[in-house]
């Protein structure tokens, strides 16, 4: 897939412009049915659909990217596209998918399409019973990891499409490796979504690969008509918003979520203020463990521990973290709750289409006198 970086006005004249044809030969000139993309929360794709063909454009899909936009032109089978590059033309519905990322597998999943799953990277990882069932049974393979690629298998299971996701330039590592089989790939940037509804409407995209948009469009209606009520009720209700602090330290350094991410919005919504709340990145941000440490005093609460699964283990990576208030107090809680034997955590499978339960989650922690007889669903108290 080469790299196209254009305006929108240029993107949307080339589309009209182009034209599709069926096999037979007749070619029909595609134009927009509307020029509004129907993405409405997401960032970091958008969707626009013809009378033959359904425009998907990837925005930054990578750490660091800047102007950058990968097009993609998703075609009925049947019919054939007239296009520069053919590495960009996908021929829907797609029927064999190899998915880079666990997290992949819960959209797929929603949409009934969890047939098409015949690869992923990180197998043991799977937290969903029946996709864990098949890997083990060989009917999904494990492709293995970036540096290690299967590429025979690869080549075996012959996808219509690898989903990826970016983490570097789209030239470097893994991504050339599998574009030099022949196989086209899309990149997948839902994990730098900031808003937890726009990390969730890249269900849409799984919608136009699959052609079910429609079943796509009601379990999003239904995700976002939930996640609003409940931060309306907590913005109605809730009245003091307690502090609260991420993460655990890797050796002597603090990777601190940015107040502009997707943790540090679902905080907010649930009525409560993340330390680091005023800060802006587009990377986390590595502090030292003393300076987290001091800040830290100041928390109610403490979320996302990490590999942590009692309180016995924190002070054991520092013997400060145990004068912190919110581990005097209790008030620890992980987004581990749902694991399986070998440590596939559904947070990052199902929570990226429920971010509405993970709302839910973090305000009855925060809040317990609004949702009194909610019981946890991703979240669990460290004890």
């Amino acid at each position: 897939m080469k790299t196209y970086v254009f305006s929108t006005a240029i993107f949307l004249i080339t589309a009209v412009l182009i034209s599709c044809s069926r096999e037979s030969g007749i070619k029909a000139e595609y134009r927009l049915i509307a020029n509004k993309n129907i993405v409405s929360y997401a960032k970091r794709f958008a969707i626009h659909r013809t009378d033959s063909c359904t425009i998907v454009r990837i925005l930054n899909p990578w750490q660091g990217a800047d102007n950058v936009e990968n097009i993609y032109y998703l075609v009925k089978r049947g019919f054939n596209i007239s296009v520069p590059d053919t590495s960009a033309v996908i021929y829907v519905p797609v029927q064999k998918i190899v998915c880079m990322s666990t997290t992949h597998l819960a959209m797929i999943k929603s949409l009934g399409a969890e047939h098409s799953i015949k690869g992923v990277s990180g197998s043991e990882f799977i937290y969903d019973s029946i996709l864990s069932r098949n890997a083990r049974n060989g009917l999904i393979k494990d492709v293995g990891y970036e540096s290690s690629l299967n590429n025979e298998l690869i080549l075996n299971i012959r996808p219509d499409l690898v989903m990826i996701y970016g983490i570097g330039s789209e030239s470097a590592g893994y991504v050339g490796k599998i574009r030099e089989l022949g196989v086209k790939i899309m990149f997948n940037a839902d994990y730098l979504e900031t808003n937890p509804l726009g990390k969730a409407e890249w269900i849409k995209l799984f919608a136009a690969l699959y052609c079910k948009e429609a079943i796509a469009d009601s379990i999003f209606k239904s995700v976002t008509d939930l996640y609003l009520k409940y931060k309306n009720e907590i913005t109605a209700n809730a009245c003091y918003r307690p502090k609260v602090m991420l993460g655990l330290p890797f050796r002597d350094t603090w990777y601190i979520s940015p107040g502009n991410s997707y943790i540090s919005t679902l905080i907010n919504d649930a009525g409560g203020e993340y330390l680091w709340g005023k800060s802006i990145s587009s990377v986390s941000m590595p502090y030292g463990l003393e300076s987290v440490y001091l800040r830290s005093l100041d928390a109610d609460y403490w979320l996302n521990t990490g590999s942590a699964v009692s309180k016995r283990q924190i002070p054991i990576i520092d013997s400060r973290l145990a004068s912190i208030p919110a581990f005097i107090k209790g008030n620890l809680y992980n987004n581990n709750k749902r694991l399986s034997s070998a440590g596939g955590n559904d947070y990052w499978e199902s929570g990226t289409i429920n971010p509405h339960l993970i709302l839910k989650d973090i305000a009855a922690i925060l809040h317990p006198e609004l949702y009194v007889d909610h019981e946890l669903y991703y979240y669990r108290k460290i004890e």
